[in-house]
Protein backbone atom coordinates (compact mmCIF):
# COMPACT_ATOMS: atom_id res chain seq x y z
CA UNK A 1 0.00 0.00 0.00
CA UNK A 2 1.45 3.36 -0.92
CA UNK A 3 1.63 6.19 1.54
CA UNK A 4 0.45 9.65 0.54
CA UNK A 5 3.45 12.38 1.61
CA UNK A 6 3.47 15.64 1.83
CA UNK A 7 6.24 15.99 -1.73
CA UNK A 8 2.50 14.76 -3.40
CA UNK A 9 0.75 17.86 -2.71
CA UNK A 10 0.00 21.04 -4.66
CA UNK A 11 -1.96 23.81 -4.84
CA UNK A 12 -4.04 25.73 -7.35
CA UNK A 13 -2.86 29.36 -8.15
CA UNK A 14 -7.07 30.31 -8.85
CA UNK A 15 -7.95 31.40 -5.26
CA UNK A 16 -4.71 33.51 -5.62
CA UNK A 17 -6.70 35.60 -9.09
CA UNK A 18 -6.27 38.98 -7.15
CA UNK A 19 -2.70 38.70 -6.37
CA UNK A 20 0.48 38.95 -8.67
CA UNK A 21 2.25 34.95 -9.34
CA UNK A 22 5.18 36.63 -7.62
CA UNK A 23 2.85 36.39 -4.57
CA UNK A 24 1.40 33.09 -4.95
CA UNK A 25 4.76 31.71 -5.32
CA UNK A 26 6.04 33.19 -1.90
CA UNK A 27 2.82 31.80 -0.54
CA UNK A 28 4.07 28.66 -1.54
CA UNK A 29 7.46 29.17 -0.05
CA UNK A 30 6.06 30.12 3.05
CA UNK A 31 3.54 27.30 2.98
CA UNK A 32 6.58 24.67 2.18
CA UNK A 33 4.71 23.74 -0.83
CA UNK A 34 6.95 22.55 -4.16
CA UNK A 35 4.23 21.80 -6.59
CA UNK A 36 2.38 24.36 -8.69
CA UNK A 37 -0.83 24.07 -10.44
CA UNK A 38 -0.85 26.83 -12.27
CA UNK A 39 -4.43 28.51 -13.27
CA UNK A 40 -4.03 29.74 -16.54
CA UNK A 41 -6.02 32.98 -16.25
CA UNK A 42 -4.94 36.77 -15.64
CA UNK A 43 -3.49 37.80 -13.13
CA UNK A 44 -0.63 35.60 -13.73
CA UNK A 45 -0.57 33.57 -17.27
CA UNK A 46 -3.38 34.39 -19.93
CA UNK A 47 -2.19 33.18 -23.57
CA UNK A 48 -4.79 35.75 -25.06
CA UNK A 49 -2.53 38.51 -23.71
CA UNK A 50 0.69 37.65 -25.78
CA UNK A 51 0.04 38.41 -29.64
CA UNK A 52 2.82 36.13 -30.51
CA UNK A 53 3.56 32.77 -29.49
CA UNK A 54 7.23 34.09 -28.77
CA UNK A 55 6.14 36.39 -26.77
CA UNK A 56 3.98 33.67 -24.82
CA UNK A 57 7.11 30.93 -24.55
CA UNK A 58 9.06 33.94 -23.41
CA UNK A 59 6.73 34.67 -20.32
CA UNK A 60 6.63 30.56 -19.58
CA UNK A 61 10.45 30.44 -19.77
CA UNK A 62 10.27 33.30 -17.30
CA UNK A 63 8.01 31.47 -14.75
CA UNK A 64 9.55 28.14 -15.04
CA UNK A 65 12.90 29.65 -14.02
CA UNK A 66 11.71 31.72 -11.30
CA UNK A 67 9.56 28.85 -9.82
CA UNK A 68 12.68 26.26 -10.47
CA UNK A 69 14.66 28.83 -8.66
CA UNK A 70 12.80 28.52 -5.27
CA UNK A 71 12.92 24.60 -5.81
CA UNK A 72 9.35 24.80 -6.79
CA UNK A 73 7.60 22.51 -10.28
CA UNK A 74 4.70 22.93 -12.21
CA UNK A 75 3.05 19.45 -12.09
CA UNK A 76 -0.18 20.55 -14.37
CA UNK A 77 -0.98 23.10 -16.36
CA UNK A 78 -4.80 24.45 -15.55
CA UNK A 79 -5.71 27.08 -18.27
CA UNK A 80 -9.42 28.65 -17.68
CA UNK A 81 -12.39 27.17 -19.57
CA UNK A 82 -15.06 26.98 -17.76
CA UNK A 83 -16.45 29.69 -19.01
CA UNK A 84 -16.75 32.18 -22.21
CA UNK A 85 -15.51 32.78 -24.20
CA UNK A 86 -14.02 28.85 -24.78
CA UNK A 87 -17.07 26.06 -25.02
CA UNK A 88 -16.50 22.40 -26.42
CA UNK A 89 -19.95 21.82 -26.62
CA UNK A 90 -21.23 25.30 -28.12
CA UNK A 91 -23.40 24.98 -31.15
CA UNK A 92 -21.24 27.37 -32.92
CA UNK A 93 -18.81 26.25 -34.98
CA UNK A 94 -16.44 29.50 -34.15
CA UNK A 95 -16.89 28.78 -31.06
CA UNK A 96 -15.43 25.61 -30.93
CA UNK A 97 -12.80 25.84 -33.72
CA UNK A 98 -11.57 28.95 -30.90
CA UNK A 99 -11.23 26.16 -28.10
CA UNK A 100 -10.22 23.65 -29.81
CA UNK A 101 -7.19 25.94 -31.29
CA UNK A 102 -6.81 27.46 -27.03
CA UNK A 103 -6.06 23.88 -26.24
CA UNK A 104 -3.82 22.94 -29.06
CA UNK A 105 -1.44 26.08 -27.45
CA UNK A 106 -2.11 25.09 -23.93
CA UNK A 107 -0.55 22.15 -24.76
CA UNK A 108 2.60 23.54 -26.02
CA UNK A 109 2.10 25.95 -23.19
CA UNK A 110 2.30 23.07 -20.77
CA UNK A 111 5.14 21.70 -21.79
CA UNK A 112 7.09 24.94 -21.97
CA UNK A 113 6.29 24.80 -17.87
CA UNK A 114 8.04 21.33 -17.63
CA UNK A 115 4.58 19.41 -17.30
CA UNK A 116 2.44 17.07 -19.27
CA UNK A 117 -0.72 17.41 -17.23
CA UNK A 118 -3.37 19.09 -18.44
CA UNK A 119 -6.66 20.10 -16.82
CA UNK A 120 -9.76 19.90 -18.96
CA UNK A 121 -13.63 19.83 -17.98
CA UNK A 122 -16.53 19.84 -20.28
CA UNK A 123 -18.06 22.96 -18.92
CA UNK A 124 -21.70 23.39 -19.79
CA UNK A 125 -24.33 23.28 -23.04
CA UNK A 126 -26.71 25.85 -23.33
CA UNK A 127 -29.20 25.33 -20.81
CA UNK A 128 -32.24 26.05 -23.71
CA UNK A 129 -30.66 23.36 -25.89
CA UNK A 130 -31.16 19.73 -25.45
CA UNK A 131 -28.62 18.30 -23.56
CA UNK A 132 -28.21 15.01 -26.50
CA UNK A 133 -26.74 17.73 -28.92
CA UNK A 134 -24.44 19.36 -26.19
CA UNK A 135 -22.97 15.75 -25.16
CA UNK A 136 -22.44 14.98 -28.88
CA UNK A 137 -20.95 17.96 -29.67
CA UNK A 138 -18.15 17.50 -25.87
CA UNK A 139 -17.42 14.25 -27.19
CA UNK A 140 -17.05 15.28 -30.80
CA UNK A 141 -14.83 17.88 -29.20
CA UNK A 142 -12.82 16.28 -26.64
CA UNK A 143 -11.90 13.32 -29.18
CA UNK A 144 -9.73 16.37 -31.44
CA UNK A 145 -7.97 17.44 -28.42
CA UNK A 146 -7.36 13.89 -27.10
CA UNK A 147 -5.84 12.96 -30.67
CA UNK A 148 -3.67 16.09 -30.31
CA UNK A 149 -2.54 14.99 -26.89
CA UNK A 150 -1.62 11.63 -27.88
CA UNK A 151 0.98 13.16 -30.45
CA UNK A 152 2.49 15.52 -27.84
CA UNK A 153 2.59 12.72 -25.18
CA UNK A 154 0.30 14.87 -23.13
CA UNK A 155 -2.58 13.67 -20.27
CA UNK A 156 -5.85 15.17 -20.48
CA UNK A 157 -6.74 15.30 -16.77
CA UNK A 158 -10.81 15.59 -17.07
CA UNK A 159 -13.13 16.92 -13.98
CA UNK A 160 -16.38 16.29 -12.83
CA UNK A 161 -18.25 19.97 -12.43
CA UNK A 162 -21.08 20.25 -10.57
CA UNK A 163 -25.03 20.91 -11.57
CA UNK A 164 -24.94 24.48 -11.00
CA UNK A 165 -21.68 24.63 -12.97
CA UNK A 166 -22.94 22.12 -16.11
CA UNK A 167 -25.60 19.58 -17.36
CA UNK A 168 -23.09 17.82 -19.08
CA UNK A 169 -21.03 16.03 -16.66
CA UNK A 170 -21.31 16.35 -13.04
CA UNK A 171 -21.58 12.40 -11.53
CA UNK A 172 -19.79 9.36 -12.22
CA UNK A 173 -22.01 7.49 -14.73
CA UNK A 174 -21.34 10.83 -16.94
CA UNK A 175 -17.73 9.96 -16.11
CA UNK A 176 -17.51 6.91 -17.49
CA UNK A 177 -19.86 7.50 -20.51
CA UNK A 178 -17.63 9.82 -21.81
CA UNK A 179 -14.30 8.06 -21.44
CA UNK A 180 -15.70 5.34 -23.07
CA UNK A 181 -17.29 7.69 -26.26
CA UNK A 182 -13.73 9.33 -26.31
CA UNK A 183 -12.08 6.44 -26.22
CA UNK A 184 -8.97 8.07 -26.22
CA UNK A 185 -5.51 7.11 -23.75
CA UNK A 186 -4.87 10.31 -23.31
CA UNK A 187 -7.71 11.19 -21.56
CA UNK A 188 -7.32 10.60 -17.28
CA UNK A 189 -9.29 11.51 -14.21
CA UNK A 190 -9.10 14.31 -12.45
CA UNK A 191 -11.49 13.88 -9.32
CA UNK A 192 -13.26 16.65 -7.53
CA UNK A 193 -13.57 15.87 -4.04
CA UNK A 194 -16.88 18.35 -3.38
CA UNK A 195 -18.49 17.67 -7.07
CA UNK A 196 -18.17 14.04 -5.88
CA UNK A 197 -20.11 14.42 -2.35
CA UNK A 198 -22.51 16.94 -4.41
CA UNK A 199 -23.62 13.89 -6.43
CA UNK A 200 -23.62 11.95 -3.57
CA UNK A 201 -21.28 9.70 -4.44
CA UNK A 202 -17.84 8.10 -2.94
CA UNK A 203 -14.40 7.86 -4.15
CA UNK A 204 -14.06 4.23 -3.96
CA UNK A 205 -17.08 4.05 -6.63
CA UNK A 206 -15.05 5.73 -8.82
CA UNK A 207 -11.98 3.52 -8.17
CA UNK A 208 -14.47 0.52 -8.86
CA UNK A 209 -16.10 2.19 -12.12
CA UNK A 210 -12.97 3.39 -13.92
CA UNK A 211 -10.07 1.48 -11.95
CA UNK A 212 -6.81 2.90 -10.46
CA UNK A 213 -4.72 3.90 -14.26
CA UNK A 214 -7.47 6.16 -14.75
CA UNK A 215 -7.89 8.60 -12.02
CA UNK A 216 -4.54 10.38 -12.09
CA UNK A 217 -5.50 13.81 -10.30
CA UNK A 218 -7.22 14.35 -7.27
CA UNK A 219 -8.94 18.05 -6.38
CA UNK A 220 -8.54 17.92 -2.60
CA UNK A 221 -10.70 20.67 -0.30
CA UNK A 222 -13.13 20.53 2.30
CA UNK A 223 -17.10 21.09 2.24
CA UNK A 224 -20.80 20.97 3.33
CA UNK A 225 -20.78 19.17 1.03
CA UNK A 226 -20.59 21.95 -1.60
CA UNK A 227 -17.85 25.05 -1.53
CA UNK A 228 -14.43 24.90 -1.49
CA UNK A 229 -13.09 25.25 1.97
CA UNK A 230 -10.00 25.24 4.06
CA UNK A 231 -8.93 21.87 5.32
CA UNK A 232 -11.19 21.22 8.21
CA UNK A 233 -13.62 23.88 8.09
CA UNK A 234 -16.11 21.73 6.62
CA UNK A 235 -17.28 18.47 7.31
CA UNK A 236 -16.19 16.26 4.90
CA UNK A 237 -14.52 12.98 5.21
CA UNK A 238 -10.48 14.17 4.34
CA UNK A 239 -9.27 11.28 6.30
CA UNK A 240 -10.67 8.55 4.98
CA UNK A 241 -10.08 10.30 1.21
CA UNK A 242 -6.56 9.83 2.20
CA UNK A 243 -6.93 6.08 3.09
CA UNK A 244 -8.91 4.77 -0.14
CA UNK A 245 -5.88 6.79 -2.20
CA UNK A 246 -3.55 4.57 0.30
CA UNK A 247 -5.57 1.62 -0.52
CA UNK A 248 -5.49 1.85 -4.13
CA UNK A 249 -1.68 2.95 -4.27
CA UNK A 250 -2.22 6.41 -5.80
CA UNK A 251 0.60 8.02 -6.47
CA UNK A 252 -0.27 10.98 -8.25
CA UNK A 253 -0.87 14.69 -6.74
CA UNK A 254 -3.50 15.56 -4.10
CA UNK A 255 -4.15 18.89 -5.52
CA UNK A 256 -5.70 21.91 -2.92
CA UNK A 257 -8.15 23.80 -4.53
CA UNK A 258 -9.52 26.02 -1.90
CA UNK A 259 -10.95 28.01 -4.43
CA UNK A 260 -13.73 29.75 -2.79
CA UNK A 261 -14.45 33.93 -3.23
CA UNK A 262 -14.36 33.97 0.74
CA UNK A 263 -10.49 33.56 1.02
CA UNK A 264 -10.03 35.78 -1.92
CA UNK A 265 -9.00 38.84 0.18
CA UNK A 266 -6.29 36.88 2.29
CA UNK A 267 -5.47 33.36 -0.27
CA UNK A 268 -2.30 32.60 2.17
CA UNK A 269 -4.06 31.94 5.04
CA UNK A 270 -6.31 29.53 3.38
CA UNK A 271 -3.39 27.24 2.28
CA UNK A 272 -1.29 27.78 5.21
CA UNK A 273 -3.97 27.00 7.48
CA UNK A 274 -4.98 23.87 5.06
CA UNK A 275 -1.72 22.71 4.68
CA UNK A 276 -1.10 22.57 8.56
CA UNK A 277 -3.96 20.60 8.51
CA UNK A 278 -2.54 18.23 6.35
CA UNK A 279 0.40 18.10 8.54
CA UNK A 280 -1.09 17.80 11.48
CA UNK A 281 -2.88 14.62 10.73
CA UNK A 282 -0.54 13.05 8.41
CA UNK A 283 2.82 13.68 10.98
CA UNK A 284 4.21 10.70 9.50
CA UNK A 285 4.24 11.35 5.78
CA UNK A 286 6.78 14.61 6.47
CA UNK A 287 8.96 14.32 3.72
CA UNK A 288 11.96 11.60 2.57
CA UNK A 289 14.03 12.43 5.60
CA UNK A 290 11.05 11.76 8.25
CA UNK A 291 11.29 15.20 9.16
CA UNK A 292 7.99 17.44 10.02
CA UNK A 293 8.73 20.89 7.97
CA UNK A 294 7.71 23.64 9.60
CA UNK A 295 4.19 25.02 9.16
CA UNK A 296 4.91 28.57 8.21
CA UNK A 297 8.64 29.23 6.38
CA UNK A 298 8.92 33.50 6.65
Amino acid sequence: MSIITMDQIAVMSAQYVHYTFDYYLDSMKRCGIKNIDLWGACPHFCRMDHPTNASAVRRLREMRKQAESMGMQFVIYTPETLNYPYDISSPYQVVRDRTLDYFDMAMDDALELGTNRLFINTGSGLRDIPREESWKLAVESMKKICNMAEKRGIMMLLEQLQPYESNLLFNLPQMSAMLKEVDSPALRVCVDLVAMEVAGEKLEDYYQELGEEKIQFIHYADGDPSGHYILGDGNLPLKEYIKILEKHDYTGFVDLEINDSIYWEDPHTSVRRSVDYLREFLPEHAGGDGVLLSSEQK
